[in-house]
């Protein structure tokens, strides 16, 4: 049977990717410090991972969209009714694969189970929490965001321009790591409230400055 890899381990293993045991010093010790805060929270989440094997770019990036589900408050809070989901929802092309959904399963968020769904153009996107634009989706972009104006919909894609776009949060490579930037800006207009722990992990934070309180 494969060992697993626990989010804490997930997210050690990409930052040492490519990298030696100095990784701490060329991150910051703010940062380092800051990933302890996050990671020391997160549950086990990949099950089928081999442990001598590092997780893949959206092995990285799945466990990141679950997460956030933890480090951002909705205006609402959490599903209203008892059998109620947290939705992440993907836009386009998937490409988690199954990553997404195996790492989901099983798992709870303030009591309530979550659901992967793959939103197809003509859907309603309101029905999620967190959505994953696809980069097949670039040429949509202005009609998915007019779409969700005014909704408390967490977006988030990997391509490059999102955030200058009016995406929230945008993936990005560095030095072979998934790091993630926040526009702070996007997710006041939609009533969300990102964690200063989550803000403090960002590779940049635009909308505001690094302050300030959960």
């Amino acid at each position: 049977m494969s060992p697993t890899l626990s989010h804490t381990e997930l997210i050690r293993r990409n930052s040492e990717i490519q990298t030696d045991r100095r990784w701490s010093w060329r991150i910051g010790a703010r940062f380092a410090c800051a990933a302890l805060l996050l990671t020391a929270v997160w549950g086990r989440t990949i099950r089928s991972v081999r442990a001598e094997q590092g997780p893949t770019e959206y092995q990285v990036k799945a466990a990141y969209l679950f997460n956030f589900l933890k480090f951002v408050d909705w205006p609402d809070g959490p599903p209203a009714d008892a059998h109620g989901q947290w939705v992440i929802g993907i836009a386009g092309e998937n490409p988690f694969g199954d990553e997404l959904k195996q790492i989901v399963s099983g798992k709870t968020v303030q009591g309530h189970e979550l659901m992967v769904k793959r939103f197809q153009p003509d859907e309603d996107l309101h029905t999620c929490h967190v959505l994953f634009i696809s980069a097949s989706e670039r040429k949509r972009l202005p009609s998915i965001f007019a779409t969700l104006r005014g909704s408390a919909v967490l977006t988030v894609a990997d391509m490059d321009q999102f955030l200058e776009s009016g995406g929230m949060i945008q993936f990005v490579m560095e030095d072979k790591r998934v790091r993630f930037a926040v526009d702070v800006g996007a997710t006041s207009r939609a009533r969300l409230k990102v964690s200063s722990k989550l803000l403090s992990l960002a590779r940049t934070v635009t909308g505001v400055e690094r302050v300030g309180n959960n």
